[in-house]
């Protein structure tokens, strides 16, 4: 089944005009101005009016929740594909948090396969916050060679609740995350969380500077949860790192904001990238009883400050959207995503002229409607 879609203001992210699109199956198999299908069946769809983009990535979401930190009440459920689609996002990575106990790397690569049988692209990251490094196999290593959907892994810096791991201990995952992606061809990535903790990224820019073909492998997030941390977030950068602002966690400034700071500063906006950090539990104290109580972090924050970027600091589309498109893609090394171009997978977002979404396709299938979510996974009413 071929499907068409025509009169579309194409972004691939870059800013292609007026375009055709041709999808067969999963896959985008022509991009041009006048396309003429003959002899199949096509389904033709008028885009006049709507701008289309490439399905929006999220790199850091708890897709099986949260740990608990305040008792097993506090653990927080997993994220239903509906959430995801009504975010924009065709291609997650899931993560575990502060439990790797509890919350499990078996459980989390059951989820990924299921989001992946929905229909949206779910990779995942081995690790959690603290050593040693939990894995499905016996390393990080032979996760990524032997885990299809596994890419990475994941460790906590500059945070009490960390393991507090030296510079000779990140420089080993290094190794076993460059080791497995060379085997894999997956690339590798270590993905670091960071706290508050005064110390910062301090021992990821010694490793840039003293061995710098290792920054590639390293992706420090939540980078603007302080400004002092955002501040080294700019030397890591000026280094080559990529830095990764989440939109849905604590932050010193909305989002956006740091993004305009980093561009003021010289780091170009093909060095950062937005995650959610969705799905996560944050922690809300009630006033009046004194009890904890618990919200989600939201899915939705990436593309709303993308939108921002767009409309309040004057960013031409085709760049804001490089945050949450081409730029984690790279990150990731997500061979094939964060681009419309033929011979990838059909993921595509589709907006009106006030950038509010209005249709999301995963992998050739259409998932949402005229900002009606029709694609939803099974227990979901």
């Amino acid at each position: 089944m071929f499907t068409l879609i025509k009169n579309i203001h194409l972004y691939t992210p870059e800013d292609k005009g007026i375009q055709e699109i041709l999808l067969a199956g999963e896959k985008i198999v022509a991009i041009g101005d006048r396309l003429e299908i003959a002899g199949t069946e096509v389904k033709t769809i008028d885009g006049q009016g709507m701008t289309c983009m490439p399905g929006l990535i999220d790199q850091h979401v708890h897709v099986i929740g949260g740990g608990g930190q305040t008792g097993y009440f506090s653990l927080a459920p997993e994220v239903p594909l509906s959430k995801l689609i009504e975010a924009g996002t065709t291609t997650v990575v899931g993560l575990l948090g502060t439990d790797g106990f509890v919350k499990t790397l078996p459980q989390l690569y059951a989820k990924t396969k299921g989001l992946c049988q929905d229909g949206i692209s779910a990779y995942m990251l081995t690790g959690f916050y603290g050593l040693p490094t939990p894995t499905i196999t016996s390393s990080i290593a032979e996760d990524m060679i032997y885990i299809d959907r596994c890419i990475g892994c994941k460790i906590a810096i500059s945070d009490d609740r960390s393991s507090y791991p030296t510079k000779q201990e990140l420089l080993r995952i290094i190794q076993q995350v460059r080791l497995g992606g060379f085997t894999s061809a997956k690339g590798g990535i270590m993905h670091v969380h960071l706290g508050a903790l005064s110390t910062g990224i301090e021992v990821l820019i010694d490793i840039a500077r003293e061995i710098p073909n290792l920054t590639t492998y390293i992706s420090p997030t939540h980078m603007g949860r302080t400004h002092d941390l955002f501040l080294q977030g700019i030397e890591f950068a000026k280094l080559g790192g990529m830095i990764d602002i989440s939109t849905g966690g604590t932050k010193y400034a909305e989002p956006h904001e740091t993004v305009m700071e980093g561009l003021e500063a010289g780091v170009p906006i093909d060095l950062m990238t937005f995650s959610s950090d969705g799905n996560a539990g944050v922690r809300r104290k009630n006033a009046e009883t004194g009890e904890d109580t618990y919200l989600l972090a939201p899915l939705h924050k990436n593309l709303e400050q993308v939108v921002c970027l767009i409309k309040e600091d004057q960013i031409a589309p085709e760049e804001a959207f490089k945050l949450i498109t081409v730029n984690p893609a790279k990150n990731m090394k997500l061979h094939g995503k964060g681009r419309i171009s033929v011979g990838v997978d059909a993921d595509l977002t589709f907006f009106d002229d006030q950038w509010n979404l209005q249709g999301v396709w995963a992998r050739g299938i259409e998932m949402m409607h005229e900002r009606k979510v029709i694609k939803k996974g099974n227990f979901e009413q």
